[in-house]
């Protein structure tokens, strides 16, 4: 666009200061762009008019009027001045009502057919905008997509050369799944799955993660952890053991990034409450975190890892398992000052819980030997911050009877040990 052509102001949208495709106004009688607006509130979750500040309520794309009158003036000022290389904007198409879709759905349903033409509908229409999905949503599809995964998913055995394969039979349910995941539901269509026929769709999601194909397991792993967020506690205190054998399977089987991100964010959402940390470490949590850490260089990740092993080890078993693991405590203290301040304090709590609870002469001999008395050391001088340094401070206190004239302790690091 030539720079010197004057934009009209009342063509721009308030929020993303551009010129408006689509024009729609909201009941506060403010005009946004409607791919703006819906953003702001279907995705963003926000009630509120952005420059008035009023509560709107909007459910769907039905709640927005549109301007027709200035997405006209706009489409002319764009036409006058397309010798400027300004294009016409063309008109946009509507978006689907709930009606329509209500209508598609009640159709699938009272047909004997495979519902799979009906889901590719309903996929074409999501991938189209924000405002098609939460349509598809207020029209009752959650209910309908949920049947669908909980009917027809079946596990067939299956040979292949290269080993034994479960296969996913499914008349439309892996379909049915990734449109649920597309969707990227609201707070109420997730507890509506939560509370689906006595929370059965976690089993099947669980199944779904046992057996499924890569791409199911990670759609079943991330639709788990988006429920998990909104659950009520009693349903996250009465989880399955079953479910936490899959979910350590899936981290360890490192399917995509994606995948493995929402893994370890649904454990650690979960994992604090009733036993669910018990059930996480006879799952074979600890020692697949330590396997992972052994060869994680990216930031973020490290950090997950340390928040839910830092968790694991705050039972009994979970210490137990680290220390039985022959790199589990030298893991531990390798990742600090190497990952982020966060890390170090994470690590620093791991080890205190050893110190504290775990702490056999057997112990605190490997603790010397892998060097992560030296590292407690090393702690203290450098800035490694405040939280970190205090837990590692508290650990070279607790044992200095045993570590201070320690050969194993470099002499210039020894000026550090707290008296």
């Amino acid at each position: 666009m030539d720079e010197t052509i004057e934009v009209p102001p009342f063509f721009l949208c308030p929020i993303s200061l551009e010129i408006m495709k689509d024009p729609i106004t909201v009941s506060s009688g403010i005009t946004y762009d409607r791919e703006s607006i819906e953003k702001w509130l279907f995705s963003g979750k926000n009630k509120s008019c952005p420059v008035t500040k009023q509560q709107l309520s909007v459910s769907d794309s039905s709640d927005l009027t549109p301007n027709h009158t200035l997405r006209r003036l706009i489409q002319s000022w764009c036409t006058m001045n397309a010798s400027h290389g300004i294009q016409r904007i063309p008109t946009p198409k509507p978006p689907i009502t709930k009606t329509q879709v209500a209508k598609i759905i009640r159709d699938a349903s009272q047909s004997s057919h495979s519902p799979v033409k009906c889901l590719q509908t309903l996929k074409s229409i999501a991938s189209e905008s924000d405002a098609n999905k939460r349509s598809i949503e207020a029209a009752g599809a959650v209910e309908f997509l949920a049947s669908i995964v909980l009917r027809n998913t079946d596990f067939s055995y299956t040979p292949e050369e290269d080993g034994d394969v479960f296969e996913l039979k499914t008349s439309g349910g892996d379909e049915a799944l990734s449109i649920l995941h597309s969707l990227h539901l609201s707070e109420a269509g997730l507890k509506t799955l939560l509370t689906l026929e006595n929370r059965s769709f976690i089993d099947c999601l669980t199944r779904i993660m046992q057996r499924g194909f890569y791409e199911s397991r990670a759609y079943a792993v991330l639709l788990l952890k988006s429920m998990f967020e909104v659950a009520d506690p009693t349903v996250l205190s009465h989880l399955k053991p079953e479910m936490f054998v899959e979910l350590v399977q899936l981290l360890k089987d490192q399917i995509s990034q994606q995948a493995s991100k929402a893994t370890l964010r649904t454990l650690i959402q979960i994992c604090p409450w009733g036993r669910n940390r018990l059930r996480a470490v006879e799952a074979g949590g600890v020692s697949v975190l330590i396997e992972l850490l052994l060869d994680c260089k990216d930031r973020k990740p490290c950090e997950m890892m340390l928040v839910l092993l830092e968790m694991l080890c705050g039972c009994a078993e979970g210490r137990a398992e680290l220390l039985s693991h022959g790199a589990g405590i030298a893991i531990v203290s390798k990742k600090i000052l190497r990952v982020s301040t966060m890390a170090n304090d994470r690590a620093a709590r791991i080890l205190l819980s050893i110190a504290k609870f775990s702490a056999t002469p057997i112990v605190l001999q490997e603790m010397l030997q892998v060097g992560v008395v030296a590292k407690l050391c090393l702690v203290l001088q450098v800035e490694s911050g405040r939280k970190a340094q205090d837990k590692a401070r508290e650990i070279l206190r607790m044992h200095s009877r045993a570590w201070r004239n320690s050969p194993c302790v470099p002499s210039n690091l020894l000026s550090s040990y707290p008296n």
